[in-house]
Parts: C-alpha cells; sequence; structure tokens
C-alpha cells in the first residue's frame, strides 16, 4: 500500500467522526466562546472544516503564504454550511491524493507568513502535521466546546459516554 492510500484510508475513517461532531455545532451559539482567548464556536468550527482540505492544497502547492493567503474565508450561516465546506474541502482532498504519486509526497513544501517560515519539509510531513494532526488537535477542542455547553458527544474510537458508555 502507498501513502496515497494509507492518507486516503485514514481521512476516510476520520472524516465520519469529524462530520458526527460538526454535525452537532449548534448555530444559535456560533459566537459562544469559552473564555476571552478562545475562538468563537463558529470559528473553531469553520476553521476544522477548512482544514479538511489542507492535504490537498499541500499537494497542489509548493507554497502557502497566509500573508497573501488564496483561501478565502467562507460565508459560515448555519450548522449545515459547516457540514457542506468541509465534505466539499473533504473530497478535494480525497481527489488530490488519488491523482498524487509517490514522488509528490518527498516534494519540498513551505507554508510561511510572508517572510517568516513556519514549516518547510516534505509534502508527506506537511500533510500529517497541517493537515492531519491539525485538525485532529482543534477537533478534540470542538468536543470539549460542545461538553461545556452540554451537547452530547459522539463517540470517535467507539460509543462515548453520552452514548450510554460508562466505565467504574
Amino acid at each position: 500500500m502507498g501513502l496515497s492510500q494509507a492518507l486516503s484510508g485514514e481521512i476516510g475513517h476520520e472524516s465520519k467522526s469529524t462530520l458526527k461532531l460538526l454535525e452537532r455545532v449548534p448555530d444559535e451559539h456560533f459566537d459562544w466562546r469559552p473564555h476571552e482567548k478562545s475562538m468563537t464556536l463558529k470559528a473553531l468550527a469553520t476553521h476544522i472544516a477548512q482544514l479538511g482540505g489542507y492535504p490537498a492544497i499541500i499537494l497542489n502547492t509548493d507554497v502557502l503564504d497566509f500573508a497573501n493567503s488564496p483561501i478565502k474565508k467562507p460565508e459560515i450561516n448555519g450548522t449545515v454550511d459547516l457540514v457542506r465546506l468541509f465534505q466539499n474541502n473533504n473530497e478535494d482532498t480525497l481527489a488530490a491524493l488519488a491523482k498524487a504519486g509517490e514522488d509528490d509526497f518527498k516534494q519540498l513544501w513551505t507554508l510561511r507568513v510572508g517572510e517568516h517560515i513556519v514549516l518547510e519539509a516534505p509534502r508527506a510531513i506537511a500533510i500529517r502535521q497541517v493537515g492531519l494532526n491539525h485538525l485532529y488537535h482543534h477537533r478534540a477542542q470542538l468536543g470539549v466546546y460542545l461538553r461545556i455547553l452540554n451537547i452530547p458527544i459522539p463517540g470517535m474510537y467507539g460509543p462515548s459516554a453520552d452514548e450510554g458508555l460508562r466505565t467504574k
């Protein structure tokens, strides 16, 4: 199995969990934040939905410069928009992975903000760090936001406590 297939399998599996969380984001709480330094619920959920497309961006570019970012701020008016954005970005990622050859993952990719280099690494590493690990980190953060708002948390790797699984 090549890297493209392995990543596609992981993304296919993990996207189901991400969708389950995004579907539970209540639009009536979009402006809520747990702390003044925290993102709003809407900003966090939108960021997660956008991250679904970062592996495609990494595969289709050599550099992403946030000082001149081609990434447009999406219009999010409700939970359905979050879900649609994530699904579209996830589809873009899976399509880019299907086209990628093993040598594509070895090519150097750079994330920068103007002259400041945030990351310069082979695409395989950039996809893992900037795309997947970053998404999983924020997905867990979203779970905490939902817990604080008393919204049942779906299971990610089996049933959650809200789905009836309790340990003594």
